[in-house]
């Protein structure tokens, strides 16, 4: 992103928020030497929006923490090492959850591998609290009207955005709308733990003030025209309707349902507000044309680009932040392309297990379930839908573009890229979604590839309309939100036809239960390697549930025909999950700071 004058002022302490950081100085002391006051950083648009940025610095980058970043966590993929997560030790350090104490010295070093979910999201929050306080004190802030909206606007979605990055993974948290005194207490009842319903509420009255607030572009706002063309990753009115409706689709779910009112099933008031959420931004979408879905043809553009470009295209609503291209190659690409390829993949072979290629449907829009489905079993790969050949590499396809060993995908038992290189593929499949692999694959190619993990794109949008409107009171397939015109069904035919599908069968619409496993397998399948299978199992109350358990592998050899025989599926790896998983355990440090502050159940 093209910032807006980002200001580093010196000695400006900010204020931590909490859990970990509660002491500090008070925000504005300085060196002697310096003369920074409170209208220099608070009272013009361009000061502000520089102290505003330092929270679009705060996002995650997905698999780019640490050397490379497990982020998949759930039955998508496996490793040449088993993952802690699969063996139900989510005590496990991971590098997207818990790491390095942001600084302000810190962000600015816009390093990737620094970033994590925790520590950085209690910093914005923090930040967005200050921010909330500032533009709104009396005779501070100076300039327009439009200026102090597109300022709170912003400070009240990341608010809301980072509590959601944290209670989708931990649970419900203290919802803390105002900058804290150092010295107060903390075992107040405003301090105590809510759960996930009852966070999401205040989410989303934070989305919602911050959609009426925001423009549908920066682009097209006069604020905009300073910085013209490169708005892309500004926040405006669509990221906010769409976390609106995300927050609340969570908390209608069964999982989050049943912890808050103590039934796993859909909370239909809940899913009915956020149907009408994602109804308001597909509406705005077709009118605006803002965002739209990516044609065939471009799909790719969601995920990976040449030449140094950005990723995202017309689709995607909220990609990270970029902060080192060079991570691209050094992180995303090296973990999950053959190691022979030379891109520094280390001890990392992340690949798509077997289990999981099974949600693919056959080109006829069938899941392989159907007996009408034309799969066969012994010949996994003929005749699958055209997201299968995107996404999954399989063998004996040209995937690199010199002559050599590595010219032809070696996937049998025995090939090259099965058991002769290390690491090799321990399941038979490379992904190809976010690597960029196919017939004119290259170092050079991929030294100028950018490839980046979609937060929020208009596919996704439209899969979870189609949910929260099934699920909102008396609700089918053949139900609309009320506020946009297309039914459920009709949603889900949207992102089916896209992808090359026929619309889905009278089969699948007969009631709300199978169109829900049909939604189930339709969100693994678009949203392959993005993040959302682990909070989706969850939240269905699905993450222990036997069908999403074994991570397996397919073993074969290659017949004289070039098509595989011997077929073998192996389990690998059984995922322990249980009850106690479906929230994080949250560091044993972070629950001793205060009472009021317990630990998650079970653990």
């Amino acid at each position: 992103m093209k910032k807006i004058n980002h200001y580093i002022y010196s000695g400006l302490i900010f204020l931590m928020l909490m859990l970990g950081s509660t002491a500090c100085e008070d925000y504005l002391n300085k060196a002697p030497e310096a003369s920074i006051t409170e209208k220099d950083v608070y009272g013009n648009f361009t000061s502000f929006q520089g102290f505003v940025e330092e929270m679009y610095n705060c996002i995650m980058d997905p698999d780019k923490g640490g050397a490379w970043n497990k982020y998949l966590f759930a039955d998508e993929t496996l490793n040449n090492y088993p993952y802690n997560f699969d063996n139900g030790n989510y005590w496990g350090n991971e590098a997207y959850f818990f790491g390095a104490t942001p600084t302000p010295g810190n962000l600015a070093s816009n390093t990737a591998r620094d970033r994590r979910v925790w520590e950085y999201a209690w910093y914005a929050i923090a930040k967005a609290n200050l921010a909330i306080q500032k533009i709104d004190e009396e005779g501070l802030f100076g300039g327009t009207e439009e200026e102090k909206k597109f300022i709170k606007g912003q400070a009240l979605f990341f608010r809301g955005w980072f509590y959601f990055e944290i209670c989708r993974y931990w649970g419900g948290m203290p919802y803390v709308t105002r900058v804290l005194d150092p010295n107060e207490s903390l075992v107040t009842k405003e301090f105590n733990r809510l759960n996930f319903q009852e966070s999401a509420k205040k989410m989303a009255l934070d989305f919602r003030a911050a959609a009426d607030l925001l423009p549908n572009h920066w682009d097209q706002s006069v604020i905009g025209q300073r910085t013209l063309g490169h708005n892309r990753d500004r926040i405006n009115k669509f990221h906010a309707l769409g976390y609106l409706g995300k927050a609340l689709l969570y908390a209608a779910s069964p999982m989050i349902n049943e912890e808050a009112k103590g039934t796993s099933t859909y909370n239909a008031e809940l899913a009915g507000q956020a149907a009408k959420a994602f109804g308001e931004l597909l509406t705005l979408a077709d009118q605006t044309g803002t965002y739209k879905m990516q044609t065939w043809a471009t799909w790719t553009d969601n995920f990976v680009k040449l030449n140094n470009l950005r990723p995202g295209g017309t689709e995607s609503i909220m990609m990270p932040t970029i902060y080192d291209r060079t991570r691209v190659r050094n992180s995303t690409l090296g973990a999950i392309s053959p190691s022979s390829f030379g891109l520094n993949s280390g001890s990392n072979a992340d690949v798509p297990a077997h289990n999981f290629t099974k949600n693919y449907a056959m080109a006829n829009g069938l899941p392989i379930s159907d007996p009408a489905s034309g799969y066969k079993a012994t010949d996994p790969w003929t005749g699958r839908e055209p997201r299968f050949y995107k996404d999954i590499a399989i063998d004996n396809e040209k995937w690199w573009s010199t002559a050599g060993l590595d010219q032809i995908s070696q996937l049998y038992n025995g090939g090259r890229h099965r058991s002769q290189i290390n690491p090799p593929s321990v399941t038979g499949y490379y992904q190809k979604k976010f690597s960029g692999i196919g017939p004119n694959y290259s170092l050079s190619v991929a030294g100028s590839l950018m490839a980046y993990v979609p937060y929020l794109r208009l596919a996704d949008i439209y899969l979870m309309y189609a949910e929260a409107v099934v699920f909102s009171a008396n609700g089918t397939p053949k139900s609309t939100s009320g506020n946009y015109s297309l039914t459920a069904e009709q949603a889900m035919n949207v992102v089916r036809t896209r992808a090359q599908l026929p619309n889905i069968t009278a089969t699948y619409t007969a009631n709300n239960n199978v169109f829900f496993e049909e939604i189930v397998r339709e969100r693994a399948v678009e949203l392959a390697f993005e993040g959302s299978r682990f909070c989706d199992l969850r939240r269905w109350n699905r993450n222990n549930d036997a069908r999403y358990l074994d991570k397996t592998a397919i073993d074969f050899d290659r017949g004289s025909n070039g098509k595989p025989i011997n077929l073998v599926e192996r389990l690998v790896v059984k995922r322990v999950a249980e009850k106690k998983h479906n929230w994080l355990p949250i560091q044993v440090k972070f629950t001793k700071l205060y009472e009021g502050f317990p630990q998650n159940p079970g653990w």
